[in-house]
């Protein structure tokens, strides 16, 4: 898990939620580049953030636009973030003995149930959260930073300052995290 390093959190605000990811992309203390995406967009109103082995983070992104794909098809609509949460957490599970160095953040906003996040471990074992969800090398500092930052119901825009004050206060503790960051706001 630290072979990479990054640093990724989700916040969930008024009716509104945020994902947030650093873009370093290095090889152990080595920084390659300095704008890989982590988080990416899986529908209208979902994102997933992956923190981990860079080629691992590839390999789940097509399996979860092969799988969302094949849901749009067979019920013709889009998926909603609780039940994605449920479909990365049974991917994750299928591979339990040789997993996926692999720890995905989920937001999304449901029209009926609002606001969700949730993250997981490499097996796919969920934590569903109502304030905020953290992963990767730069979790310890998140967690630290997002208790201090974080408060209920923030607008998006107090929302954006938040998630922002708090990962790059957080990756700036991590040498594997960092060099700039990026927010997704809904």
């Amino acid at each position: 898990m630290q072979y990479n390093g990054s640093g990724i959190v989700a916040m969930v605000g008024k009716d509104c939620v945020a994902i947030a990811s650093d873009m370093r992309y290095g090889i152990q203390q080595q920084t390659i580049a300095t704008n890989m995406h982590k988080v990416f967009k899986m529908g209208d109103k979902l994102f997933v953030g992956l923190s981990g082995l860079i080629t691992d983070m590839q390999t789940l992104k097509q399996k979860f636009d092969f799988r969302l794909k094949m849901y749009a098809l067979r019920e013709n609509r889009p998926m909603r973030p609780k039940v994605f949460s449920n479909l990365v957490s049974t991917i994750l599970y299928e591979k339990r003995f040789g997993p996926f160095f692999c720890e995905p953040v989920i937001c999304g906003l449901d029209e009926k149930e609002g606001p969700f996040i949730s993250a997981m471990d490499l097996i796919g074992a969920p934590v569903l959260a109502k304030d905020f969800v953290v992963s990767g090398t730069a979790g310890e500092e998140l967690y630290g930073t997002c208790e201090a930052f974080w408060k209920p119901n923030m607008e998006p825009d107090e929302l954006f300052e938040t998630i922002s004050q708090a990962l790059l206060a957080a990756v700036d503790r991590d040498c594997l995290a960092g060099w700039g960051a990026i927010v997704h706001v809904m």
